[in-house]
């Protein structure tokens, strides 16, 4: 499931707390046996999920922040604002590696969110969770109070609606109440004075739902021709106790909504919100009941800065927090001999040196979804907006900034909105092109290529339109005399819906960027997960993790392909899976959930090496005799000799 993910809207530093300022670390890496080496945390952080300035019932400051790592949201931090001392209470129900995408701060006190099918109540008086109730799934979107301070949630991906009285302790689960063919993003919910709800829903068409707690009722308010691609609705309370709501977009239909009717206005409203402490993951409220301002609160150097308005004086304070680290994305060998990649959330990069077992990290421009070596430069594809970075490791590094010279790594190029999410990156063995592929924005289907040329300093970029309509690109293998095989993936942006039946194998022209041919050789295949160039001329390649086959390019045809689940499993997940990995000597290595196997280009058997003490998630590469891998936050590697 693609869900959005958060940029962090406080200020964050560069150095990693715990490390010296030039970002050095000790590993201390473990050795597990079996010749499988762990070498720790690649990003040994976690972060916030919104975060709240309040009082606890003796009237002391405090902050409320929900933490997420590797795990999805584990806890609820509170820390107290005059000490630094922090409290940790962990969520007391399963998340699924879910976590909090909005959250209220009532009139009362009370702390709320919803997520993993779960609706929490955390009360800072008592310190401690005091209502926890199952739930239709799955996640809030968009969270608000009425007028008599009952809370409401409406849930991605079916618009699901609860509510809680924390008065009279009734909790209603209405559960989904509008459903569409693809997942919902409600990010606004308003409630009028006479006890209406609304929601603003996105991402593939806006629409705004009036819904009747009375008779638990419904109510689409735009017409199919107002509903516009790519866009949510939104709404808000005002303090007329009337909802104003737009179906979004550049050029806003402005609308009146009270007792679930629509006014149509002839021009946007005088914004006069009603004050509720609630928004997306972001939501930082920093106003504490007694004036005082929480100016900053870091996650990364565990630290805060609080202001008092009356005297102008700001004062910082430590606090810490457990936390098993942050999820890796992406990960290969370094020009420098080193194993570098990404993590979310936050957003990070890291860089292990096996030779002294040393950790290097930085804060990351965004989330590093695809990586690759290219002759003595790393790069990266990432998310959001499908950018593509440049990291010479020969150099210092500069903190990268959009379209600004001497930075390290260097901002290349952008394919958005064609692409935003990569996941794959392909450096050509013509040792000047990279070729970066993914699904698009939010709200959109049909993803797009993204060519770099190293000696021209120029991007170009394919649409779906000009490749197979609807499909994304998801997997890339350079064929011989100058063509490109591409798998594809049907799944939409982030938030879009579905369009195509089953997805394909293409090949391009990479003079001309044309598609010469492309079919759906495998029936009832979502996404071409991965593939490999062998011996022979042949492709080796997986199909929804699971599906084994063997391309030959030259006839254009499926020479055998399997289910490997039975024997094998699935292969590893991640955004860029990097299942295959080739030795120096050529042997085809394949990362499974579960093991490391070993590949036959003759006989196109797959046979488990090894099974792993973890399981197998972000690949993975060769780095002097082992094969390196992640699974959750920690960075793993193999020896092949053992």
């Amino acid at each position: 499931m693609n869900i959005p993910q958060q940029v962090v809207l406080i200020p964050l530093s560069m150095v990693v707390f715990g490390t010296m300022a030039n970002g050095f670390s000790s590993a201390a890496s473990k050795d597990l046996g079996n010749g499988f080496m762990d070498h720790g945390v690649c990003t040994p952080l976690s972060n916030h999920r919104g975060i709240v300035a309040t009082k606890d019932g003796n009237g002391k400051d405090i902050v409320l922040a929900w933490l997420m790592d590797h795990r999805g949201c584990y806890e609820l931090l509170l820390v107290d604002a005059e000490t630094g001392k922090s409290e940790e209470f962990p969520i007391p129900a399963p998340t699924g590696g879910d976590a909090p995408y909005a959250s209220i701060l009532s009139s009362g006190g009370k702390y709320y969110t919803h997520f993993g099918s779960h609706f929490y109540e955390f009360d800072p008086a008592q310190r401690r969770f005091s209502f926890v109730h199952e739930t239709a799934p799955q996640m809030a979107m968009g969270m608000t109070q009425d007028d008599n301070g009952v809370i409401w949630s409406v849930s991605y991906p079916q618009s699901g609606v609860v509510s809680y009285d924390p008065k009279t302790g009734e909790f209603i689960d209405y559960g989904h109440v509008y459903k569409q063919g693809w997942a919902q993003y409600q990010r606004s919910v308003a409630a009028d004075d006479a006890g209406w709800i609304y929601f603003g829903i996105g991402s593939t068409a806006s629409q705004i739902i009036a819904f009747d707690p009375a008779t638990r009722t419904a109510t689409p308010l735009l017409a199919e021709a107002e509903r516009l691609p790519a866009a949510g609705g939104v709404v808000y309370r005002d303090v007329n106790g009337k909802v104003y709501g737009s179906n979004g977009g550049a050029a806003d239909k402005w609308m009146e909504l009270y007792r679930g009717q629509r006014t149509d206005l002839p021009q946007a409203p005088v914004v006069n919100k009603k004050s509720i402490i609630t928004s997306s993951q972001g939501l930082f409220h920093q106003q504490f009941p007694d004036g005082k301002v929480l100016k900053e609160f870091d996650t990364i150097e565990r630290r805060m800065v609080i202001e008092d308005p009356a005297t102008k004086q700001a004062t910082e304070l430590s606090f810490s927090y457990e936390s098993e680290g942050a999820h890796i994305m992406a990960m290969c060998a370094a020009p420098d001999g080193t194993m570098c990649g990404g993590s979310a959330f936050p957003f990070r990069f890291f860089s292990y040196n096996p030779a002294t077992d040393e950790w290097v990290r930085h804060k990351a421009y965004l989330q590093f979804n695809t990586v690759v070596r290219q002759g003595d430069r790393w790069y990266t594809g990432g998310y959001g907006a499908g950018f593509l970075l440049e990291w010479d490791p020969a150099q210092p590094w500069v903190g990268t900034v959009k379209e600004t010279p001497g930075c390290n790594p260097l901002f290349l190029a952008e394919a958005n909105p064609d692409i935003n999410r990569p996941h794959d990156l392909l450096a050509h063995p013509d040792g000047r092109t990279l070729v970066l592929a993914g699904t698009p924005g939010y709200g959109l289907t049909g993803g797009a290529l993204m060519f770099w040329d190293r000696e021209k300093r120029e991007a170009q970029v394919i649409k779906h339109t000009e490749l197979v309509p609807d499909h994304a690109p998801m997997s890339l293998v350079a064929l011989p005399e100058g063509k490109l095989l591409v798998g594809t993936t049907i799944e939409p942006g982030t938030g879009g819906a579905v369009k195509a039946k089953v997805a394909e194998l293409l090949i391009m022209d990479m003079a001309g960027k044309q598609v010469e041919w492309h079919e759906a050789l495998l029936p009832n295949v979502r996404s071409y997960t991965d593939m490999c160039m062998g011996p022979k001329g042949l492709v080796f390649g997986f199909a929804d993790h699971r599906r084994f086959f063997v391309f030959d390019p030259q006839t254009r045809t499926i020479v055998t392909e399997r289910d490997i689940t039975g024997e094998l499993g699935r292969t590893n997940s991640g955004q860029q899976t990097r299942t295959f990995v080739l030795g120096p000597d050529g042997t085809i290595y394949v990362l499974l959930s579960k093991g490391i196997a070993r590949l036959d280009p003759e006989t196109f058997a797959i046979t488990l090496l090894t099974e792993s003490p973890v399981g197998i998630g972000a690949g993975g590469d060769w780095l002097d005799g082992r094969i390196y891998f992640g699974s959750g936050s920690h960075m793993y590697s193999w020896d092949v000799t053992e």
